[in-house]
């Protein structure tokens, strides 16, 4: 038997989990519609939406809420890694309002370096979402201290109230520009070769 898997070929994934504002994030940067509710597993397929900047645009999928053991198959994982192989760069979403904002962190990390695939090596790009449900000051402080403790640059933001967002966007812009060059690169290099 010959098992086909449909791999979408998107510039940017979103990863985090359920919750962490993935759909609403999707819906304010692009014209996608995806279905929001307040409960886990809302997205059960992943949404597409296109992002404009700078004149040009990027796909953006919303891959389904990870969860400890998404590897292994349970919840809905394995289905969902899989279209994020093809992305330049994640866009990592933890929610602000999560007690343990590192905590969430590492789980998802934990299930990118458990499912292989180069997964965990991809560029990723950080943001502590649902920042206008904090008091600004405990917002920051969330920010920094997971900053300090990933030693990476994490984005405040708040997909509600765009807070931040166009920050973030230009952060992915910058990853999927730098692979759209190579990859030209290597493709006009290879037609020489076969000159």
């Amino acid at each position: 038997a010959v098992w086909l898997r449909l791999k979408l070929i998107a510039d940017s994934g979103i990863i985090g989990m359920p919750n962490a504002g993935k759909s609403t994030f999707l819906s304010v940067v692009s014209r996608a519609k995806p279905k929001v509710a307040d409960y886990p597993f809302t997205t059960l397929a992943p949404n597409l939406g296109v992002i404009y900047i700078y004149g040009q645009e990027f796909v953006m999928a919303d891959i389904p809420g990870l969860i400890e053991g998404a590897h292994l198959g349970h919840g809905l994982g394995t289905r969902f890694l899989g279209h994020v192989e093809r992305t330049s760069v994640l866009l990592h979403l933890v929610d602000a309002t999560h007690d343990d904002v590192l905590g969430t962190y590492k789980t998802i990390r934990g299930e990118l370096k458990a499912y292989g695939g180069g997964l965990a090596k991809k560029a990723e790009v950080i943001a502590l979402n649902k920042a206008d449900a904090l008091d600004p000051a405990e917002a920051e402080e969330k920010r920094a201290a997971l900053a300090k403790a990933i030693r990476k640059k994490v984005h405040l933001i708040s997909a509600v109230s765009r807070q931040g967002v166009d920050e973030v966007i230009k952060d992915l812009w910058k990853h999927i520009e730098k692979r759209r060059k190579a990859e030209t690169a290597s493709a006009l290099t290879e037609m020489q070769d076969a000159d």
